[in-house]
């Protein structure tokens, strides 16, 4: 198993980006935590200590596990950082046009060596790598939510990814304990292609009056054996981005069975996002 990754950068300090780099760092890499503004980086660092705190107080981990990783991660200022990384794993908002201006700077930024990957949920990678002028080294590498407990990492080769960049990646992935699954380069990849009108149909039977959200989750939770209900997931994943999805999926293969049922449209455009703003179809703390 290769070992030529020895520092990751993450770009994006969210949900995602946060979980990657705890992930990776304690798989012993050192990582590099960027995002838009400092303060965006620093919150997400302050979120890990705060993971990693409620860890220790319930015995998951011991203080020096925590410690030695927290002491892994670094906020990276600059992009320019991105240099010093073998591996740059993009965790941005999942805006296509967002995505390509990123990867033109990395490219601009990192060594011909280094791999560009994109967590994206289900934006193309062939795409993304045409922003670059290495479109061999780029790779999807797409984590589930959330990153330090779920085994399953979708990998994904863009037209033009080389065989080289794909090991590297599948390498990458199970150095982190995790079991890299390839899926071709297609709206959604595999995971949200199915997860999500399962997801946005469940939206519907809510916005139809057929049951109320709690019945939904119950339901599928007690008769389909589902560990989470499909509005509570929605929650956690982040309706935006369960829009987000639903809309490249519709755009992507243009069948109406994609259409964003409206009810998380006028949730999105409420600013009721889910757990990240306390609230969605369910009230939380935050």
């Amino acid at each position: 198993m290769s070992n030529r990754i020895r520092t990751l950068m993450v770009v994006g300090a969210g949900q995602m980006g946060g979980g990657i780099a705890q992930s990776a760092a304690e798989a012993g890499l050192q990582v590099l935590l960027h995002d838009v503004s400092p303060e965006r980086a620093e919150h997400g660092l302050e979120s890990l200590r705060r993971q990693a705190a409620r860890d220790v107080a319930k015995g998951r981990k011991s203080e020096a596990e925590t410690s030695e990783m927290l002491g892994r991660i670094m906020i990276a200022d600059d992009i320019k950082a991105a240099a010093r990384a073998e591996l740059v794993i993009e965790a941005i908002v999942e805006s296509l046009p967002a995505k390509r201006e990123l990867f033109r700077r990395l490219d601009d930024r990192c060594p011909a060596a280094t791999i560009l990957a994109s967590n994206t949920s289900a934006l193309p990678i062939t795409e993304l790598a045409a922003s670059t002028g290495r479109a061999d080294r780029v790779v999807g590498i797409h984590f589930m939510n959330p990153v330090p407990v779920m085994p399953l990492v979708e990998l994904i080769r863009g037209l033009a990814t080389s065989d080289a960049t794909f090991r590297e990646a599948h390498h990458f992935v199970q150095r982190l304990g995790k079991t890299p699954v390839e899926a071709g380069d297609s709206p959604g990849f595999v995971s949200n292609r199915v997860l999500m009108p399962m997801i946005n149909e469940a939206i519907c039977c809510v916005h139809e009056g057929v049951a109320s959200p709690e019945a939904v989750d119950a339901i599928m939770k007690l008769g389909m054996r589902h560990p989470m209900g499909p509005l509570a997931l929605a929650d956690l994943i982040g309706l935006d981005t369960c829009l987000a999805i639903m809309e490249v999926l519709l755009q992507g293969f243009g069948d109406s069975k994609y259409r964003p049922c409206p009810l998380l449209r006028k949730y999105v455009q409420a600013g009721w996002l889910g757990k990240k703003t306390g609230r969605g179809f369910y009230l939380y703390d935050t």
